[in-house]
């Protein structure tokens, strides 16, 4: 077991919460892209609308339910399809990294601040077409992650840059 170090900062700590966070967020994608496969648009639909019923009966213009109830109602086979590729690999591909960040690979750094803007580009893209709160919150904290990332970053190699010439660190 690693202990901490003795300069550990209430930003470091950040860092590694965040990491785990985008890391559970990651596991979820998986899940939700497994539950993509083996469920079908019908069956999909048939749960949001159960789901929703109660409120929907309570308050019928209730914006989130009827948001959902529509969105559903208009999936196709392609799309979830579409969907379930999307999260498996966006899913695999954060938890990867995620793991090698946590484990202080250098090699993951770069390419974690790399996907995570590529999907900073895609998510602000996606605010412009159609602007949600929620989205803008994702993207917020992605901003926050590809900074505290590329600190870390800059933070290792320079220690893994100290000891001496001759020696190699390892990563």
């Amino acid at each position: 077991m690693r202990t901490k170090p003795a300069g550990t900062t209430l930003l470091d700590r950040t860092f590694r919460v965040s990491l785990v966070l985008k890391g559970l967020d990651g596991v979820l994608e998986l899940i939700g892209g497994v539950l993509l496969l083996v469920v079908t648009p019908q069956q999909i639909g048939d749960l949001v609308r159960f789901l929703t019923q109660h409120e929907l009966a309570q308050d019928p213009h209730d914006f989130l339910a009827n948001s959902l109830v529509h969105l559903s109602s208009n999936l196709s086979g392609s799309a979830t399809l579409f969907g379930a590729i999307y999260l498996l690999l966006h899913g695999l591909v954060k938890i990867v990294l995620v793991w090698a960040v946590l484990k202080d690979k250098l090699w993951a750094y770069p390419w974690m601040i790399a996907f995570l803007l590529v999907f900073i580009l895609y998510q602000g893209y996606r605010i412009a077409v159609a602007f949600s709160w929620g989205l803008v919150l994702l993207t917020a904290f992605d901003i926050f992650i590809v900074w505290i990332t590329a600190r870390e970053y800059r933070l290792h190699r320079a220690r893994n840059q100290q000891p001496s010439a001759t020696s190699r660190p390892a990563d």
